[in-house]
């Protein structure tokens, strides 16, 4: 029997992997230089996955000794990823070592008020506020910190609570926490990274620093032409290359080039690449497996190149039949004599299952009774214990990378596509299961899903179409991830296959499209799908411009938007002609016909299956939306909880999240105080999925809320983050109406003339986009309460009235506008 799983034979390996002459003596120059040059270095250990890398980085802090504080990056963790969470992470273990962040603690909890408007900052909800003396101190002594000017608040209660006459002239001369309160939230992140910087190099002049920074590649998983990305690594970047008296080690697949964004990062990287083991670690594990013999280890070891996992089959091979183990070549020589010593029913199911990318017990049976090969336990288990045999979580498990290769050049084309294929039922039939389990039987529920496309792809007998229906069920089964997955499939087979079918090119962009939709990122779709005139014959194609336009409409392309609808509502069948009927009734009422979305929208629900409950739900919040723009907020609330009901069914988390976006919407009109605690559970849950026009329109209903409840700093502050949300998501119309709304905070705060500008600028974006008409009325109506002659509003209002189809009359309309414009300018009219 196979010795088991490979960690239990690691500790030779762990005693001498990391004695690399030359890497050691890179980290030990490049320690003495970030000391005395006082520049930021920074050392890149680049090597192949598994090669050793994570290890290594533990090795290399525990080796640094006491002269240097140390800290880590572990980008693996997806929270890490994240420009607040990192630099909070690094603070923490950084503080605790002795450097003072006064500066940076003051600018966090200034970012942190900046993204949670709706909490009070204590000891409770403040970041660090038990790490950080200053804020511990502040919070302590007095009873409330502004929320709009929280920098300059916080810099004057420093000056009262720090006795150190360095500290606080340090603090209160600082010009960049000055300009903290006037900054935009992006400019803000650049601020605290910026202040964590200044912190640590001081704190570095008495003693310096090593960052090890783990898995770039999570962070950046596939590079552009040129080293380039799409910038999820720009404050990480931006962080690194302001890290002055310290060395940063940062562990990467591939080498960092970053001296394609700018020159002079050539200089200060330094690149060393992890080979494979060195000779001594490679005869002690052999020795530690049982191959002690000088000849045989030598032979091996030489033609392992190092690489762990030809030593550990070696070890394999030994532990199978230890008087065979003879004279070793080459690494394809290893694998080759391992498998003359495997039975040839065991090397005929490994050649099977080096198909599959993950398998279990059962897809493991599936194979062995199609090609009559022994299926019991005993030989699952013989199977499994082999070290290249790596256990994942619920059962499944991996054959390694090389393996794999081995393996299947064993196969031919026609058997391979013949195992993709009964992999692909299989792992469609687990999906069928699982789906019919609550809780998914405590499985990733969509996992299976992907794995049937992957395999239906390289079977050749999947369909554009049918790897939409696949996507459709993951989402559904709460697997936006899984979707995800798929695209990246997709990609990958694309870019492995000359002539393809062009079909699997739409499905894979329609599919990111949507997903890029999801998150209200409108920029990437449009840079994805430039053209918007193209053919929507196929179910496929329909779907991609769909996505397309939804892009254009949010970007405040309207007019192009409604004509790629209502071509695709012409022209097709089926369920994309019902979400093209969707959409088209969803860009008549933000346009003004509500009469005409309403009943399109009545059409669109009866055309619907009564399983469909995701589109029932959006149709029901459409009408909610129509309904909370007419003003009419009881009507609106029934439909909302009927939508969410819908939701609950079909277990989608993101119409339930966008349940509680207008949740808090509507509350701002009819309960404010409500509102802003609807609004805080929104923004959780928005975060957590990423939506940024989402987080923008959570973050305007707040400031309504805070408005009418007279907290206008709050309100402030929270139409700062909804213009920065919405920015981010390219969401003109969006922004334009948090300005409307802002307009009443200022008409609140004694700013007449501003109000008035912010109003008109609105009215004008509002005509740009070609949406919102009533709210041009409502514009010209406030205008009008405040004895305003506008001229230009004027204008706007004759332009929009004929847009405007209410249910009712416009005069009835008129009247419900009037008493709600009251809610937020009693204070001020």
């Amino acid at each position: 029997m196979p010795i088991g799983p490979r960690y239990r034979r690691v500790s030779a390996l762990q005693r001498q992997f990391f004695n690399r002459e030359a890497l050691l003596a890179a980290y030990d120059e490049e320690l003495h230089r970030a000391a005395l040059d006082r520049e930021p270095r920074i050392l890149n250990i680049v090597g192949v996955g598994g090669i050793g890398k994570s290890r290594l980085l533990q090795e290399l802090r525990n080796r640094t000794g006491p002269d240097f504080r140390t800290t880590r990056l572990d980008l693996q963790i997806p929270a890490l990823r994240q420009q607040e969470d990192a630099l909070a992470v690094l603070r923490t273990e950084l503080g605790a070592q002795g450097v003072k962040f006064d500066r940076f603690d003051i600018a966090y909890a200034v970012l942190w008020q900046r993204v949670h408007p709706q909490l009070r900052m204590d000891r409770a909800n403040t970041p660090f506020a038990e790490e950080s003396e200053l804020l511990s101190r502040i919070l302590d002594e007095t009873t409330g910190i502004p929320v709009f000017g929280t920098a300059a608040g916080l810099v004057r209660l420093a000056g009262q609570a720090v006795s150190n006459r360095r500290r606080k002239q340090r603090i209160q001369n600082d010009q960049t926490l000055r300009d903290l309160d006037s900054l935009s939230n992006a400019e803000l992140g650049y601020a605290v990274s910026y202040l964590f910087a200044e912190e640590l190099r001081e704190g570095s002049e008495e003693q310096p620093f090593v960052l090890s920074v783990d898995a770039y590649e999570a962070l950046v998983p596939t590079p552009l032409p040129g080293g380039k990305s799409f910038g999820a690594d720009a404050w990480l970047r931006d962080l690194l290359g302001q890290l002055h008296g310290g060395l940063t080690v940062v562990a990467s697949r591939e080498p960092l080039q970053w001296a394609a964004y700018d020159e002079d990062w050539a200089s200060v990287i330094r690149h060393v690449r992890v080979e494979g083991l060195p000779m001594p670690a490679r005869l002690e594990l052999l020795a530690a497996g049982g191959i002690t013999e000088h000849r045989k280890q030598r032979s091996i070891a030489e033609a392992s190149a190092g690489v762990p996992f030809y030593l550990h089959l070696a070890v394999d091979t030994h532990l199978q039949n230890p008087a065979q183990v003879e004279a070793i070549i080459t690494s394809e020589h290893i694998v080759q004599r391992f498998l003359e010593h495997v039975a040839p029913d065991e090397v005929r199911m490994l050649e099977l299952l080096s198909v599959a990318r993950t398998f279990d017990f059962e897809a493991f049976r599936v194979l062995g009774r199609s090609f009559d090969l022994p299926a019991n336990l005993l030989t699952w288990e013989s199977l499994t214990a082999y070290s290249f045999a790596y256990p994942l979580s619920q059962g499944w498990y991996r054959l390694h990378q090389l393996m794999v290769a081995a393996l299947q050049s064993h196969l031919s084309p026609t058997l391979k596509r013949n195992v993709h294929a009964l992999l692909r039922t299989y792992w469609e039939g687990v999906a069928d299961r699982i789906d019919g389990i609550p809780d998914g039987g405590g499985v990733s529920r969509s996992s299976p899903l992907r794995e049937a496309v992957y395999h239906g792809l390289h079977a050749e007998v999947i369909a554009a179409e049918q790897i939409h229906d696949y996507a459709d069920r993951a989402v559904a089964m709460g697997g936006r991830q899984a979707v995800n997955g798929i695209v990246r499939d997709l990609r990958d087979f694309l870019a492995s296959r000359t002539g393809a079918d062009p079909g699997i090119r739409e499905a894979a962009d329609c599919l990111e499209a949507e997903s890029l939709l999801t998150l209200g990122d409108a920029r990437a779709v449009i840079d994805l799908v430039p053209g918007v005139e193209r053919e929507v014959s196929t179910p496929v194609s329909a779907r991609l411009s769909l996505a397309a336009a939804n892009a254009r409409r949010i970007a405040g392309e309207s007019t192009v938007a409604s004509r790629i609808f209502q071509q695709v509502w012409d022209v097709q069948t089926g369920p994309v002609k019902i979400s093209a009927g969707f959409c088209v009734a969803d860009i008549k009422m933000w346009q003004g016909d509500f009469a005409g979305a309403f009943a399109l929208a009545e059409e669109v629900h009866q055309m619907s299956a009564p399983g469909d409950t995701v589109l029932r739900a959006d149709v029901k919040r459409l009408l909610h939306l129509g309904r909370r723009f007419l003003m009419e907020f009881d009507e609106a609330a029934v439909l909302l909880r009927e939508a969410e009901a819908e939701y609950r069914r079909a277990e989608d988390v993101f119409g339930l999240a966008n349940i509680q976006t207008n949740q808090a919407e509507l509350l701002a009109f009819t309960d404010p105080e409500a509102a802003v605690t609807a609004a805080g559970a929104a923004l959780e849950a928005q975060r957590e999925l990423g939506a940024q026009h989402e987080i923008g329109k959570v973050y305007t209903a707040m400031a309504m809320a805070q408005t009418r409840l007279g907290q206008l700093d709050r309100a402030a502050s929270s139409f700062l983050s909804a213009h920065t949300a919405l920015d981010r998501a390219g969401y003109r119309s969006g922004k334009a109406r948090a300005e409307m709304f802002r307009a009443f905070l200022l008409l609140r705060q004694g700013d007449r003339e501003e109000a008035l500008a912010t109003l008109r600028r609105a009215a004008a974006e509002f005509q740009a986009c070609d949406v919102y008409p009533s709210l041009i009325l409502a514009i010209h109506r406030v205008a009008e309460r405040l004895g305003e002659d506008d001229r230009e509003l004027a204008e706007a209002a004759e332009r929009a009235r004929p847009s405007v189809r209410p249910l009712g009359t416009l005069e009835a309309l008129a009247r419900r506008t009037a008493d709600v414009l009251s809610l937020f300018l009693e204070a001020s009219a």
